[in-house]
C-alpha cells in the first residue's frame, strides 16, 4: 500500500465513522480517534463484504453501493464499539 492509499484510507475511514455516528441514533460517548479507527475497519470490511457480494469496488466513478455497505458496516460497528467502549472506560450514558 502506498503512502496515498494509507492517506485515502484515513480520510475515508474518517469520513466514513462521521458518517455512521451521524446515523446512528442517540449518543455515543467515543472519542474521535476512536471513530476514525472505526471508520477505517468499516471501510476495509465493507469493501470485502461488497467484493464477496459481487458489487463492482473498482470502478473510474464513485462506487456508491459500496459506500453504503460501508456506512452500514460502520452503523453497526459504531454501536458495538461504543457500547463496550462506555461499558468498559464506565462512562456513564444519558440520564
Amino acid at each position: 500500500m502506498t503512502v496515498t492509499g494509507i492517506i485515502s484510507a484515513i480520510v475515508i475511514g474518517a469520513i466514513i465513522g462521521a458518517l455512521g455516528r451521524l446515523l446512528l441514533p442517540g449518543k455515543q460517548n467515543l472519542p474521535i480517534w476512536l471513530t476514525i479507527v472505526v471508520g477505517i475497519v468499516a471501510a476495509l470490511v465493507g469493501t470485502f463484504i461488497a467484493r464477496a457480494l459481487g458489487i463492482p469496488t473498482e470502478t473510474s466513478g464513485i462506487d456508491w453501493l459500496e459506500l453504503v455497505v460501508q456506512l452500514i458496516v460502520a452503523v453497526i460497528a459504531v454501536a458495538l464499539v461504543a457500547g463496550l467502549y462506555t461499558r468498559r472506560a464506565g462512562v456513564r450514558g444519558p440520564r
